[in-house]
């Protein structure tokens, strides 16, 4: 099986080239030397060298995917696909659904085929099924943590390099929203553009003459006075950049719901519910992808 041949595995939101390439490139580092990395495509049964000795060519294995903590599965179909690349005769059967809250011990996913093709895919899958379930997870406890105050979470572009489709795919996995997924889905007017273009006004002018209303323009500002200019220009949100909880109830009064504001800066699950309780409507907060603990996952021969 070849990558134009996962979409049927792949869920929408990860049937993009740089998913693609991340899968291929992790196997190709455990599978490749580094004087074959240039090839196109990792073959596992040059690389493995380890299950190449152990395991009989002809010799078939069963094994079980298990959690090892309690918190949000995600990642069950880049496993798969990580199994299917190395052998598309491998059978990987799910036992549960992505997004799913699991407890310490659940049973994830059944696997059986060439006791090789197990062992070579094992761990590049559980790489992206535990950074993923981690950041699923971690998600879903900022989430919770804002639960009834009408506040959503956001995530930012502090992903892993190469990562991005998948830890934003995490992130809605555990309840959360994602923001911009680059730099080309919408305008976000950061304090370097501003001193950039003169001025909040002349950075938000200068967008509107080149884009008209193509895309959502969100502004960042540090306090009342810069709120206040942005508010006359009637752009789509305002993001309340590291102020403290006060500053912020005021923003939130005198915004009056004339845009969204977005609270962002050091934002902790400690932190997050006080910063709802003032009223802004989005929290964004790059711990969701930066910071995320794994999560334990286990592949285990039955």
């Amino acid at each position: 099986m070849r990558l134009d041949s996962i979409r049927q595995i792949l869920p929408l939101d990860l049937q993009h080239p740089a998913v693609y390439l991340a899968i291929q490139t992790s196997l190709a580092e455990d599978l490749e030397s580094q004087a074959d990395f240039n090839r196109l495509w990792p073959d596992p049964r040059q690389g493995d060298i380890s299950s190449m000795a152990t395991i009989p060519p002809e010799h078939s294995l069963s094994a079980k995917i298990v959690s090892k903590g309690q918190g949000i599965v995600a990642g069950l179909p880049v496993a798969q696909a990580v199994f299917c690349l190395v052998d598309d005769q491998v059978k990987f059967t799910p036992v549960v659904q992505d997004g799913q809250s699991v407890a310490k011990g659940t049973l994830l996913a059944e696997i059986c085929g060439s006791g090789r093709s197990l062992l070579s895919a094992e761990r590049s899958a559980l790489n992206f099924l535990g950074r993923m379930s981690g950041t699923a997870t971690l998600a879903h406890r900022f989430v919770e943590q804002v639960s009834g105050t009408g506040a959503i979470i956001l995530d930012t572009r502090k992903t892993a390099p190469g990562l991005r489709y998948l830890d934003k795919y995490a992130v809605k996995l555990g309840g959360a929203q994602n923001h911009r997924i680059g730099l080309f889905d919408m305008v976000m007017i950061k304090d370097n553009h501003i001193d950039g273009a003169g001025g909040i006004r002349q950075a938000v002018e200068a967008v509107r003459a080149i884009y008209g209303n193509r895309y959502a323009i969100e502004v960042e500002v540090k306090n009342l006075e810069e709120l206040s200019e942005a508010l006359e220009l009637n752009v789509d949100r305002i993001m309340l950049d590291n102020m403290d909880l006060v500053t912020m109830r005021q923003a939130v009064i005198l915004t009056n719901k004339r845009t969204k504001l977005e609270a962002s800066g050091n934002v902790t699950l400690d932190s997050v519910r006080a910063i709802a309780e003032t009223g802004v409507d989005y929290i964004s907060s790059g711990a969701l992808t930066h910071s995320a603990p794994v999560f334990d996952i286990s592949m285990r021969i039955k």
